[in-house]
Formats: C-alpha cells, structure tokens, sequence
C-alpha cells in the first residue's frame, strides 16, 4: 500500500486534467513575443486577487524575493514577523540576495500587527530613515496555518503607507485563507502593494507561483526575473496546469480544511500529543509529541510526516489525501505510539 504523504501540500501530482492540458497547450516563447498560455494565466491570477498585472514565476521564493527587490534598495529595512516563511526558510534570499535588514517582531498568530509596525516605526527614529517594507503571509505557516483578515491587513497597511512603506503579502496559500474566511482572495489582497502566491500548494500544481500588483510593479519584476535566471522560454508547458488550478480548485480546499481538523482532533487524544484543535484554521497542523521517535515509526508504518526533531511535528492535508486516507493514517498514527 502506499505511504500517506502528509508532509506538506506540495506533494500532489497533477490531476489526468492538468496533465491533458499541459500536453495541448497552445506555445509560445516567453522571452520573445509571449507565451500565450501563460499570458492567459497571468491575466486570470491577476483578475483573482484584484490587481493590474501578474508575472509566473517558478517558485514561491522567487516571487517573494522579487517583492523584496522591487520595492527595496540595497541596506533598506523590511519588517517581519520572527515567524514568517521568509525569514526561516528561504535561505537568507532578503539579506544575501535584496541586500535587506530583518526587522522581526513577535507576530501575533504569525501575522505582523498594526500596533508593532507601529512600535517599530518609533523605535527606528533615532537609527535613521526607517524601514522601506512590511512584511504580510496569509496563511501563516510555522503559526499552524493561521488566517489574517482583511481588516486586520488593511490596518497594517494603513500603518505603513503613512509612512511611505510598502507591503508584500507572502500569499503562498492566499486562497486557503480566502477559503477559510469566506471571503475573495482580491478581498485580502486589496490594501497591500503586491502578493504571491502558490499554485503548487493547496492548488495542487507541479511547479509555479504568481507575483501580482500594478503594471508598473510587474514591469520591473518581469526584468528582475530575467536577472535571477528567469527566461521561461516555453512556460505554457507547465502553465496550463495553473489554469486548470485556477479555475476548478478553490472550492475545493474547503475539504483539506476539514480533514485537517478531523485528523488534529484525534491526534489531540493520543498520549503525550500537545495540540489544541480549535487552533487549526485551515490545512495546516501544527504539534507537540513527547516521543521523539514517534515520526520515525509512523514513517516505518506508511504515514509521512514532517518533524523538526524536538517534539515539533506537522502534517498538512492536500488534494491526494481524502477523508479514508486521513481516517488510515489517524489509526496508523495511534498505533506507533
């Protein structure tokens, strides 16, 4: 039987559909006149998050990092939450390649708070011209896939365009939180300046993201890109999936959602587990096991997880794992303890 990947939700395989249309997507040379499969994706993710342009990009760290340098000079500040992806996993892409100063404060559920961009702002008075950006994730990973609303945002943007501040919002499962909230992802994404997000999460794409904001802004992305190596060439190939992505799963995160709360909810009962269910907002489970070598036995038995290797494990739900298969792993899960 095969194993039960809950490592994270890029583990998904393209659908039989995204695979048809990858085959017969009509192609072009992005770095000449234009690929017209991505062109139309781009179009589509712009329209979704209710801003002017998009741009592909091949992975979600690209297009943060491209947020970063767009709006940025060399020695600027950014502010962040100490949590965010951005600081933890991307490989230091802010200071080694944007050439940027972290600024992190604790975050509230993960997310960056008006009242501490705030505190920052006065604090950074004596040290010089402040910072330049602030820093947005919707969904917060390491806070257990935590969801900040419109209002919430909106109010930290207010904050920094006050003070001549732009902000990224690290939008990787945008459409997770959109989903959670019941409301449109251009709802989320309308007070900051640009957004990325993922369409090989909880879309459930083999490769890809999308930076969006103004065609101002994505004219001076689409250049940067060709400067991290980003001449795409015949990128319709693997855009159609996108579009397929797009257009028929959204919706359907609603069931990832569910079945993340239903597996937090037995986890929760098994022996020497730290977990509060009601803390799972969205796809993402976040916990605590006493037993160190739990992860491995799970894995021994068929049921992949991610561990930290300090008692910190996570297990995301996805498109390729349904409600039996999360109901299997609940019980192979109990067992190896």
């Amino acid at each position: 039987m095969a194993p039960i990947d809950l490592r994270s939700d890029t583990v998904t395989r393209p659908t039989p559909e995204m695979l048809a249309a990858m085959s017969t997507a009509p192609l072009g040379d992005d770095g000449q006149d234009g690929d017209p499969t991505t062109a139309r994706l781009q179009t589509l993710a712009a329209a979704k998050v209710g801003k002017e342009a998009a741009l592909f990009v091949p992975s979600g760290t690209m297009g943060n990092l491209l947020g970063a340098l767009c709006w940025t000079s060399p020695g600027d500040e950014v502010v962040l939450p100490r949590e965010a992806h951005s600081y933890n996993f991307e490989h230091n892409g802010l200071a080694a390649v944007a050439s940027l100063l972290a600024v992190t404060v604790a975050g509230v559920r993960g997310h960056l708070t008006a009242d501490e961009l705030k505190a920052v702002l006065a604090d950074s008075v004596p040290r010089g011209p402040g910072p330049k950006l602030a820093w947005l994730e919707n969904t917060a990973n390491l806070a257990g896939g935590t969801v900040q609303t419109p209002a919430e945002a909106q109010a930290v943007c207010d904050v920094a365009h006050a003070a001549g501040m732009k902000v990224h919002l690290d939008g990787a499962r945008l459409f997770n939180a959109a989903v959670a909230l019941g409301v449109p992802a251009a709802d989320i994404a309308a007070p900051v300046d640009s957004v990325s997000f993922c369409l090989s999460k909880g879309l459930g794409c083999p490769v890809g993201s999308l930076l969006c904001g103004s065609a101002d802004f994505i004219a001076r992305a689409t250049l940067r890109r060709r400067q991290l190596g980003g001449g795409l060439r015949q990128s319709g190939v693997i855009t159609a999936a996108g579009l397929i992505a797009l257009e028929t799963g959204i919706d359907r995160l609603a069931e990832d959602h569910a079945n993340a709360r239903w597996l937090a909810e037995r986890l929760a009962a098994m022996p020497g587990v730290e977990l509060d269910p009601a803390s799972v907002e969205t796809n993402i489970v976040w916990f605590r096991c006493a037993d160190v070598d739990w992860p491995r036995r799970c894995r021994e038995a068929g049921v992949l997880i991610s561990s930290l290797g300090d008692g910190r494990c996570r297990v995301v739900t996805h498109r390729d794992v349904g409600r039996a298969d999360v109901e299997r792993a609940a019980e192979v899960m109990a067992g190896a303890f």
